[in-house]
């Protein structure tokens, strides 16, 4: 397999390579297990002494090759498809956290991220201090506790679209030492590869931008390789012999990817939480275009927020590079461009927001976000209705605050349906 440089060369090429008589086409592997020779070679896979696919929920060649695309895509030295996005965030916390534990966490995350350290972990022991992202490095590093196993934060958060200061939170985790884990869905790595500014381990929702067009389900766990476990003892289980696997020590046996083996190895192995083969099949053909959609994506979404900005019935607008962003200084130094999604709120509150949605033609009003087809949503009755008012408040979300995934259609086409829809 060829290392390629260029990342529209690597979403393309990447992960595949067929050989002599082989299909072009990346094949789907639908089957959950495999067949071998004899038991020792069997008996040596599951004692992970040699490195092959003997049960789907672990591994399967259709999702290797997905998996070896996104981690050349983030730079990373290894990845893991999963089901969902929350299940790729759940495997990590999993991984590094025990009942006991505790994790720092932005504010504006989404809902269902933050319903799920907020909420489900906490029940099962592990607890979430949420912090102001735009806070100090030393308020940020406050809130860490002796027993804090990770930073969790997102590149560009969903759906206040607040952009990261990776150098800030990456000083903290290391003053804390410990991983800096950073949710990647909305830039994807066209836009911002986070390992390139400290990020110890990437997750993804590849449902979104990845996949594209609103057809498969998955998330994915991207390992950097550059976090140093066997020097920290924070991380007992990686330093000392698992009795799942015959005293096998992570750290000894695998080197710098013993965060990625040991997710898949314990957390997969005893959790099952793998992607399909037919999901992976379509994200990993759809990854090919990732390039090409995300320029597009991006155009169309500054022009839009340029039309919301200028638009009298419109109260205010969110969007990075627009000059009046108090983020536009980050977005410059970290993205190559913005990405699809920004945060409008026309006039008129809470009923304003539901009646131009109603009147929205071309533009869909549905849970997903970013795909190729515009669409709408208002956080504050779905996404984060879980969430209190305060609480609510507190990620981002106002009551008349719609969020935008815009399309790749023609920009025309798109600002045509908000006028007529804001009028």
């Amino acid at each position: 397999m060829q290392n390629y440089k260029n990342l529209e060369t690597i979403a393309v090429q990447s992960g595949y390579d067929p050989q002599n008589g082989q299909s072009r086409v990346p094949p789907i592997v639908q089957s959950t297990t495999y067949a071998y020779d004899d038991a020792q070679a069997m008996a040596d896979l599951f004692d992970l002494k040699a490195v092959g696919h003997f049960y789907t929920r672990l591994s399967n060649p259709t999702v290797e090759f997905l998996e070896k695309k996104m981690a050349a895509l983030e730079g990373g030295i290894g990845a893991m498809g999963t089901a969902s996005g929350q299940s790729a965030t759940s495997a990590v916390v999993m991984t590094l956290c025990n009942a006991g534990d505790h994790i720092v966490s932005t504010g504006t995350v989404y809902g269902g991220t933050s319903n799920l350290l907020g909420h489900s972990f906490e029940k099962l022991g592990i607890k979430t201090t949420f912090v102001d992202q735009t806070a100090s490095e030393d308020e940020i590093f406050a809130a860490v506790q002796p027993n804090t196993k990770m930073i969790f934060a997102e590149s560009l958060s969903n759906p206040s679209v607040k952009v990261l200061d990776f150098e800030k939170f990456s000083n903290v985790a290391k003053r804390a030492g410990i991983p800096f884990v950073v949710d990647n869905t909305f830039p994807t790595p066209f836009l911002c590869r986070p390992i390139d500014f400290g990020a110890n381990i990437v997750v993804h929702s590849t449902s979104k931008y990845s996949d594209g067009h609103a057809c498969a389900l998955g998330g994915m766990v991207i390992d950097a390789g550059n976090f140093d476990f066997a020097s920290s003892d924070k991380f007992p289980s990686f330093n000392t012999p698992d009795p799942t696997y015959h005293g096998l020590v992570y750290t000894k046996t695998f080197g710098n990817a013993a965060f990625i083996v040991k997710a898949r190895t314990h957390v997969m192995r005893d959790f099952g939480m793998m992607m399909s083969p037919m999901n992976a099949w379509l994200t990993n053909m759809n990854l090919e275009t990732l390039p090409l959609r995300m320029e597009r994506h991006s155009q169309n979404a500054e022009k839009l927020a340029q039309f919301f900005s200028q638009h009298p019935n419109v109260d205010w607008v969110n969007y990075p590079s627009l000059p009046t962003s108090a983020d536009r200084d980050l977005a410059k130094k970290y993205l190559k461009a913005c990405s699809g999604v920004m945060t409008f709120g026309p006039k008129g509150g809470r009923q304003g927001a539901e009646k131009v949605m109603n009147k929205l033609k071309l533009a869909k009003i549905v849970t997903h976000v970013a795909d190729t087809r515009t669409c709408v949503l208002h956080p504050a009755s779905t996404t984060h209705r879980q969430l209190s008012d305060d609480e609510q408040r507190a990620t981002g979300i106002l009551p008349e605050l719609i969020r935008v995934s815009v399309g790749i259609e023609h920009i025309d086409d798109i600002i045509a349906d908000f006028s007529q829809a804001l009028s």
